[in-house]
């Protein structure tokens, strides 16, 4: 049997880490700590998560663009929430920032 590579394994621990994490955090706090991690930080660096209630988690977005654009990822976003935070998130909603 082949050994798994170091990255691989390194990842993986990681991401067991980081679930870890998520799930000590008060539960309806761990989509607003796992949008970070989820969207990269590219994303992270121009959005902002700032509420979660009922299932729907709000992130805050520049502009109308920023909110076109990340709405069409929307579900792959969920899926990813939703493999780390304690609670299920049903969809999520970007705001343009006032």
């Amino acid at each position: 049997m082949l050994e798994q590579m170091p990255v691989e394994r390194a990842a993986r621990r990681l991401e067991s880490i980081v679930t870890k994490a998520l799930h000590l955090a008060p539960a309806q706090e761990s989509p607003l700590l796992a949008w970070p991690v989820v969207c990269g930080s590219a994303v992270a660096e121009r959005t902002r998560a700032v509420a979660f209630s009922a299932g729907i988690l709000r992130v805050e977005v520049a502009d109308s663009g920023w909110r076109q654009e990340l709405s069409s990822l929307a579900p792959r976003y969920v899926a990813e929430i939703n493999r780390y935070a304690a609670v299920q998130v049903r969809r999520i909603e970007f705001v343009v920032k006032s």
